[in-house]
């Protein structure tokens, strides 16, 4: 039983190294929805502060108490950190809802992101929003990351044989 495990082992070794993997074909695109006017200019907002590489700017669209979980970066929170953190960010940038909604003070965008409207998505993000005491809504959280597949390759570990058995 043991040598059985060990071939197949090694098979499935074997023809993971053997060829390229297999790229599946890109999902269509989710068809844009229009956001209601206080929604919109946050992503807006977020925009003109990405293309000016205006951090402070960026950080007065976050709550005091905001987050940034960024693809590939660890967690940023509250607005000095933030301003901090897009510091050396910007340039174009294009943002477009996929879906949104509220309920009270609270709500999210769901969208893609790009470097220029009408070209595909380079990314997608999440923004969870909390409505502040003068009716504007703020990022509570920003969650983003790449449309793009990151594939790291295992780390080369040896697979002991198993012992001999002796007839």
């Amino acid at each position: 039983m043991r040598k059985l495990v060990f071939s197949v082992a090694v098979l499935l070794v074997a023809a993971s190294g053997s060829a390229p993997a297999q790229q599946p074909a890109p999902a269509p695109a989710l068809t844009s929805v229009e956001l209601p006017p206080a929604l919109d200019r946050v992503l807006r907002d977020y925009e003109r502060g990405w293309r000016v590489r205006d951090p402070a700017a960026l950080a007065e669209l976050f709550t005091e108490d905001g987050f940034v979980l960024a693809n590939g970066n660890p967690p940023v929170r509250g607005r000095a950190a933030i301003r901090a953190a897009y510091a050396n960010g910007g340039g174009p940038l294009s943002l477009r809802a996929l879906a949104y909604a509220t309920d009270g003070r609270v709500g999210y965008i769901i969208g893609g992101f790009g470097r220029a409207p009408g070209e595909p998505d380079s990314g997608k993000f999440v923004l969870a929003l909390r409505q502040g005491s003068d009716g504007r809504w703020q990022i509570t959280a920003d969650l983003d990351n790449s449309n793009r597949r990151t594939w790291v390759a295992p780390t080369s570990t040896a697979i002991p044989l198993p012992p001999k058995r002796e007839k």
